[in-house]
C-alpha cells in the first residue's frame, strides 16, 4: 500500500466516524484537568487560521530540542465538515444539515432601505473552512499590495516582514503546494477565470483546517493539545504588565458548567477567533475604543478605537432572467430530481475516487472585471472618490465613521488612507472591482469587491459573553451605490451577447423599465445582499497613528505577548473569496513568529 493510499484509507476512516456522530474520532480535550500545567503558545480560536498557525508551530523547534506545546481554545467541537453539495442534497438551502454554525443578523441600514446583512460563521473546529461555499480562489496581486503601501509612518514603513504580493504569495503556494503559472491564482485576475475549490482530490469530501491543520498531524505530535467546547474569555496582565513581562493569562469558560479558570502561555497568546468574535475577546480584555468598553463596564488597558472598527464584507446585488429557448443538454439541474439519478450519484460519491454530479462543490467559474473598463460610469465615480479625498478628514470620512469613533483624529486618518486606496484600484485597469461567478441557474450575482462603506463590530454591553452587535452600515459610503449601479449597468451586456441572445435570454429583474443610473442606484439599494460571509478587518495592520490595532508583525499595539493572526488583520477585503487569505495570514504568521524565537 502506497503512502498516498494509506494516507486516504485513514482519511475515509475519520470523516467516516465524523459522519457517524463519533466525537473522539480525533483526540481531543474536553475539560481543564486533561491540560498541562503551562503552555509556550495558547491559540485562542480553532479556526481557519488558527489551526494553520498550531500546525506549523507545533511541528518547529524554537528554542530547545522538543518542538513547543501548543493549546488550542475552540468554541465548538469536532464535526463532520459536510461539503455544499453532498448527497442526498439536491440543491443548497440555507438550513441544509452540516456542521455547527453562527448565525448573525445586524442592526438594519438605513441607506440601503433598513436592509440587514445575514452573516454565517463556523462554530466548530476548522471555524468556517468547515461551513463555506469551498471556493477557493485568490485575490489580485493588487489587493495585497495595497495591504503594504507605504503609509508615511516611518517606524511602520520599516518593518521587515511585507505583506505585499511579493511577501504573502509564497504562502498561499505553501498551503496548495502547487506550481507558479500566469493564471488567475498568480495575481493577474481580470478576465474569466477557472476557480479551484477546497475539496480532497479523490475523496471529493470538503477540505479543511479541521482535517489538513490537526486531524492529519495530530497523532504524530505530543505536544499539540486542543481544548473544545470552552469559551476563550480574555486575556489578563499582571502587575501592569503589558508592555513587558511575560504574555498574559488567558481566562476561559467551560460551556458544559460555565466554571471559569486560567491558562499559562510561556511564549505568546495568539487570539485567531475570526473578524467577528477577536474584537470581542480584545474588548472584554480592555482594549478597544475608550467610550464603548465604558459603557461595557470594562477598565481601559489599551485605548485603540481601531478594535471592532473597519468592518468590511462583500456584498451582491441580483439579475434575474428567463431563457425562452433551454439548453439542450443531458444532465441538467432538473435531472437530479430523479431518484434513478440520485441513487447512482450517491453510490458514485462513495466510490474511490469519487465520480458524478456530487463532487460538485458549489461552482468553479468567475468573471472578474476592473471598473476601469465599465466605461459608462468609470469617470464618474473615480471623480466623486477624488472629491471625497480633496475634503478635510473631519468634513468627509469622519461621516463615513461608525458614531462611536467618528470623532477619533487616527481613524479618520486610516480611512482617508483607505480611501487613497481604494482610487487607485478602482482607477487600475487590472484590479478587478466586480466579480459574477457562474453555476448555472436563472441569476447573476454582481459582487462588490472592494466597498467603500465601513461597519462596526461591538461587544454586547448588557450580555459579554454573548455575540456582539453587528452595524453594517451599507451605503452609508453612497460610493457603494454608484458602484453597485455600474456593475449592474454592465451585466446587462452579458444578456444581450449572443449565446444568450440565441437561448432567448429575458431579463426579469430589475426589468427593462430599470434603465437610468438613479433608477439602477434604487434597485441596488433596495436589493442588495449585505454580507457574503466574507467579514474582514476588524483589528486592521495599520499604525496606531492611523487607527490601527497590530503592526506588520501580527504584534497588537501597546502589549506584550500578544498577536492576532486572522482575516481581522486585514487592511481591505481582498478581491477573492476570504478562504485562502486566511490560511496564507496564519502560514506567514507561523514564519514570522518561527523566525522571532529562532
Amino acid at each position: 500500500m502506497t503512502t498516498v493510499t494509506l494516507r486516504i484509507v485513514l482519511l475515509l476512516s475519520v470523516l467516516q466516524r465524523l459522519a457517524q456522530g463519533v466525537p473522539d474520532a480525533v483526540a481531543a480535550k474536553h475539560q481543564a484537568a486533561q491540560l498541562r500545567e503551562q503552555y509556550d503558545f495558547v491559540i485562542l480560536g480553532g479556526g481557519t487560521a488558527g489551526l494553520t498557525v498550531a500546525d506549523r508551530l507545533s511541528e518547529a523547534k524554537l528554542t530547545r530540542p522538543s518542538a513547543e506545546t501548543v493549546l488550542v481554545i475552540e468554541y465548538g467541537d469536532i464535526e463532520y465538515g459536510r461539503g455544499f453539495f453532498d448527497p442526498p442534497q439536491v440543491e443548497h438551502a440555507p438550513g441544509f444539515p452540516g456542521a455547527s454554525r453562527w448565525t448573525f443578523n445586524s442592526l438594519p441600514s438605513p441607506h440601503v432601505a433598513n436592509q440587514t446583512a445575514k452573516v454565517v460563521v463556523g462554530k466548530v473546529v476548522g471555524g468556517s473552512s468547515c461551513v463555506n461555499g469551498q471556493f477557493f480562489d485568490r485575490g489580485s496581486r493588487h489587493d495585497f499590495d495595497a495591504w503594504d503601501v507605504a503609509t508615511g509612518v516611518e517606524q511602520f514603513d520599516r518593518g521587515e516582514h511585507r505583506w505585499n504580493w511579493e511577501g504573502i504569495f509564497p504562502y498561499f503556494k505553501k498551503e496548495l503546494g502547487i506550481p507558479i503559472r500566469q493564471e488567475c491564482a498568480g495575481g493577474d485576475k481580470a478576465g474569466l477565470c477557472w476557480v479551484p475549490t477546497s475539496q480532497h482530490p479523490t475523496t471529493s469530501r470538503r477540505s479543511h483546517s479541521g482535517l489538513g491543520h490537526y486531524a492529519d498531524v495530530n497523532a504524530t505530535r505530543d505536544n499539540y493539545d486542543l481544548l473544545v467546547r470552552h469559551q476563550a474569555v480574555r486575556v489578563l496582565y499582571q502587575d501592569d504588565q503589558v508592555q513587558g513581562g511575560r504574555p498574559p493569562l488567558v481566562e476561559v469558560r467551560s460551556l458544559s458548567d460555565g466554571r471559569l479558570f486560567n491558562v499559562t502561555a510561556r511564549l505568546k497568546v495568539i487570539i485567531s477567533a475570526g473578524a467577528l468574535h477577536t474584537p470581542s475577546i480584545l474588548h472584554r480584555s480592555g482594549f478597544g475604543p475608550a467610550e464603548v468598553l465604558q459603557k461595557a463596564g470594562i477598565s481601559t488597558v489599551v485605548d485603540l478605537p481601531g478594535v471592532g472598527a473597519n468592518l468590511q464584507d462583500h456584498s451582491a446585488s441580483i439579475i434575474q432572467s428567463n431563457y425562452t429557448k433551454p439548453l439542450d443538454l443531458s444532465p441538467l439541474p432538473s435531472d437530479m430530481y430523479d431518484p434513478a439519478v440520485i441513487a447512482d450519484a450517491t453510490a458514485g460519491f462513495a466510490e474511490t475516487p469519487a465520480r458524478g454530479p456530487y463532487t460538485l462543490a458549489m461552482r468553479n467559474s468567475a468573471i472578474y472585471i476592473p471598473l476601469a473598463n465599465m466605461s459608462a460610469d468609470f469617470e464618474s465615480i473615480i471623480a466623486t472618490i477624488k472629491q471625497q479625498l480633496a475634503k478635510p478628514p473631519s468634513d468627509n470620512a469622519a461621516q463615513y465613521l461608525p458614531p462611536d469613533i467618528s470623532t477619533s483624529r487616527a481613524m479618520m486618518a486610516g480611512y482617508q488612507h483607505q480611501l487613497a486606496l481604494l482610487l487607485e484600484l478602482h482607477s487600475n485597469p487590472s484590479a478587478p472591482s466586480l466579480e459574477v461567478p457562474f453555476g448555472g441557474g436563472t441569476s447573476l450575482s454582481t459582487v462588490n469587491l472592494h466597498p467603500f462603506s465601513r461597519g462596526s463590530v461591538r461587544l454586547n454591553a448588557t450580555h459579554p459573553l454573548e455575540q456582539p452587535v453587528l452595524d453594517y452600515r451599507g451605503g452609508s459610503n453612497p460610493l457603494d451605490v454608484a458602484v453597485s449601479a455600474a456593475h449592474l449597468r454592465y451585466l446587462r451586456r452579458v444578456l444581450s451577447t449572443p449565446t444568450l441572445r440565441a437561448r432567448g435570454a429575458v431579463e426579469v429583474a430589475p426589468g427593462a423599465d430599470v434603465a437610468t443610473t438613479e433608477q439602477l442606484a434604487e434597485y441596488a439599494r433596495r436589493s442588495v445582499h449585505l454580507s457574503l460571509h466574507h467579514p474582514c478587518c476588524t483589528a486592521a495592520m495599520l499604525p496606531r497613528e492611523m487607527g490601527g490595532v497590530v503592526g506588520k508583525d501580527l504584534k497588537v499595539h501597546g502589549a506584550h505577548g500578544l498577536r492576532v493572526v486572522d482575516m481581522s488583520v486585514a487592511l481591505l477585503l481582498p478581491s477573492s473569496h476570504t478562504s485562502s487569505s486566511a490560511y496564507a495570514i496564519g502560514e506567514k504568521a507561523a514564519d514570522i513568529i518561527i523566525q522571532e524565537w529562532t
